[in-house]
């Protein structure tokens, strides 16, 4: 039930977290323990595979079941992503990704999803596991699948905004647009936005800003865990009906009548 299949890859959580803005690698391993995630995404320059002799995440995460998640942030064009992964696997041997092609850098970091499905077409045929970061537009979603793209991450609003989930039936859309998995991505920033992107029907959620700059990191990261499951399970167990009036909850017949 909780467990999150992408391709070859079996996850014990349904929860993504991210590396980025915490104080220190310590506080990001901690953090990322605390949150039950099995899979954390880090930017290839922060994997350090330039320079062993200094500190890196590979190094901090070193006998934990933390799976890394390379992404190709910074990326604006499918020929900087294809060459960045491909560097990637040569230097570190992982072939799962997280393939986002920014177009737009310096206000609303949307995807440019037209280079992505054209990075993803390539890397799905160099047989990279890819989760690609996308808009909530399910015809994209369609086509990024079509691509061959593992798992679909449409944005729940700009990333790091902290928005949470800006349009709900679009992440429904998704969902039934998809046969593969979707990660709802970018823009939660509490607890209950995790766990209505799960409640929408998403199959997990990544999260960084809103756990990283959370005033106390630990206890949010522990929140998005409980969240994430709580969202499942009452997607699993199906909310009742929406009325425009009370509904008693004890039965009339047999009162007695005064």
């Amino acid at each position: 039930m909780h467990t999150l299949q992408i391709g070859k890859y079996t996850l014990g959580s349904r929860l993504i977290v991210g590396s980025g803005k915490y104080d220190s690698f310590e506080m990001t391993k901690a953090a990322t323990l605390a949150s039950g995630s099995e899979l954390i995404t880090v930017a290839v320059r922060r994997l350090n595979i330039t320079n062993p002799n200094e500190p890196n995440l590979r190094d901090t995460f070193a006998g934990t079941n933390v799976k890394f998640l390379p992404n190709s942030a910074g990326c604006t064009t499918a020929e900087e992503a294809i060459t960045l992964f491909r560097l990637t696997r040569e230097a570190t041997g992982i072939d799962l990704i997280k393939l986002e092609v920014i177009g737009d850098t310096q206000k609303t970091l949307y995807p440019d999803v037209l280079e992505t499905i054209k990075a993803c077409e390539v890397l799905a045929k160099d047989g990279f596991t890819i989760m690609a970061y996308t808009s909530d537009d399910p015809i994209m979603a369609r086509r990024l699948e079509d691509a061959g793209a593992h798992a679909i991450m449409p944005l729940a609003a700009p990333i790091g905004s902290g928005l949470g989930v800006q349009n709900r039936y679009n992440i429904v859309f998704v969902r039934e647009a998809v046969k593969v998995p979707i990660i709802v991505d970018a823009g939660i920033g509490c607890a209950s936005d995790a766990a209505l992107a799960m409640e929408l029907g998403a199959d997990g959620v990544l999260t960084n800003t809103a756990i990283a700059q959370a005033q106390n990191p630990m206890l949010m990261a522990e929140a998005m865990k409980n969240a994430v499951i709580a969202g499942r399970l009452s997607y699993l167990a199906g909310r009742i009906p929406k009325r425009p009036y009370a509904t008693a909850s004890s039965p009339i017949d047999g009162m007695i009548q005064f």
